[in-house]
């Protein structure tokens, strides 16, 4: 089998006309199209329809993480009449305290890993924005450069007043919708672009296969059986990095951080280590926790899963032998179990940790047996990982979709993968 670094991001394309990418989406969430891939034969219904495609009992899991306004724009001080220059400041992840909820609820002051734009025009000190907030008092919100974190900018921001920095983030904060829908962020976005069972702030992406769940479509699917989780991964601005290297062996995923429960491990486990994911983010989340099962067996305290760990034990040697046999041979439900003891032994009830992983053909899924996706960019991580689950059976989906105007990206139409 070929080595998964050696696989050609160039066999993964496919043209994708503008027009065919949905700059917005429809007024009624669950109305989109749904195509069906079930065992080798494709066909399309709308959304609505998702139950009946699903066995009664089966359980389903959700990302239910929250995009958060995440796009910060400074003016510099003005000089000699001239208008100073806009800079951008987009914050990525929390960097002091770098726990989520814990920096959200701060007051005063917290660091952020950010992005800079128009980073040329700012070359030292801080920059000012005053800001009315909701009950009519005005905050001055201030943030410095301190240092860089690989591609990042360490970012403090500091303000005046009682508000927390989630309260400054929703009072002059943007919504970041994807940079392929080449427009300006509307204030219908703040809705349409977020699912409706969000709750745990920390995405700057949309985790968009979840986008087309209403209430009506979650209360046809407890009636039907199926048992619902919720786990939580933020979804981090990497998911739209391109694939730059000829083979995807040169190519860096990015780090994202997931939070999932004891209750859905034991959830899982009683389902017999299988699930039907909702999206790519739960997809990766899940088949991270057989990994994170095997790094606790080996009795790692850090459970973060390395981006190639899955491939190892396809090239085997006598520094990563252990882990080869372990790899290849721990079943699922022995890989949760080795989860929830290691919870045991720390005490915890929710686990937090972080994924790297890729999932590319010649992987083998271990928990995801239904997947719920969008249709993806050419040549992109998210196009492996879907080739992957229908053994690279990809294109019959795409040029299905294509061919019977499916809409595509983030605000496009949904489809059921059954390999």
């Amino acid at each position: 089998m070929l080595n998964p670094k050696n696989i050609h991001i160039a066999d993964y394309n496919y043209d994708l006309p503008d027009e065919r990418i949905a700059k917005f989406p429809l007024s009624e969430r669950d109305s989109s199209k749904l195509l069906i891939y079930n065992h080798g034969e494709v066909s399309e219904d709308v959304f609505t329809s998702l139950p009946q495609y699903l066995p009664s009992g089966a359980l389903m899991v959700f990302n239910n993480t929250k995009v958060i306004q995440a796009r910060l724009h400074f003016r510099k001080a003005s000089t000699e009449g001239v208008q100073g220059a806009l800079i951008e400041v987009f914050c990525l992840e929390p960097a002091l305290p770098n726990d989520y909820q814990l920096n959200f609820s701060q007051k005063g002051s917290v660091q952020w890993y950010c992005l800079v734009g128009n980073l040329k025009k700012w070359k030292e000190g801080k920059l000012f924005r005053e800001i009315e907030m909701p009950d009519g008092e005005t905050v001055t919100l201030a943030c410095e450069r301190k240092g860089i974190h690989g591609t990042s900018h360490i970012i403090e921001f500091t303000w005046n007043g009682n508000y927390t920095w989630a309260e400054l983030l929703d009072a002059v904060g943007e919504l970041p919708i994807p940079p392929y829908l080449n427009r300006a962020t509307q204030e219908s976005d703040k809705t349409t672009y977020q699912t409706v069972y969000s709750k745990i702030k920390g995405s700057v992406a949309a985790p968009t296969a979840g986008l087309h769940f209403t209430e009506r479509v979650l209360k046809a699917l407890d009636e039907a059986g199926i048992d619902r989780e919720e786990l939580t991964l933020h979804v981090g601005a990497g998911t739209f990095k391109p694939v730059k290297s000829e083979e995807i062996g040169g190519h860096d995923m990015h780090t994202e951080h997931i939070a999932v429960r004891r209750q859905t491990i034991e959830k899982l486990i009683a389902h017999g280590g299988e699930a039907i994911a909702v999206g790519t983010t739960s997809v990766r989340t899940l088949e991270s926790l057989y990994y994170m099962g095997i790094l606790a067996l080996q009795g790692k305290e850090d459970l973060h899963v390395p981006q190639w760990m899955p491939y190892e034990n396809s090239q085997p040697s006598p520094l990563n032998s252990k882990l080869s046999t372990l790899n290849s041979q721990l079943s699922t439900l022995n890989s949760l179990h080795a989860l929830l003891a290691y919870m045991d032994r720390h005490h915890l009830d929710v686990l937090h940790s972080s994924t790297q992983i890729i999932i590319a053909p010649g992987y083998e899924y271990h928990i995801v047996r239904r997947m719920i996706t969008n249709f993806h960019q050419p040549q992109s991580t998210l196009l492996l990982l879907v080739s992957a689950f229908l053994k690279g059976d990809w294109r019959k989906v795409y040029d299905y979709a294509l061919s019977h105007d499916f809409r595509f990206l983030s605000y496009g139409d949904s489809s059921l993968l059954i390999p």
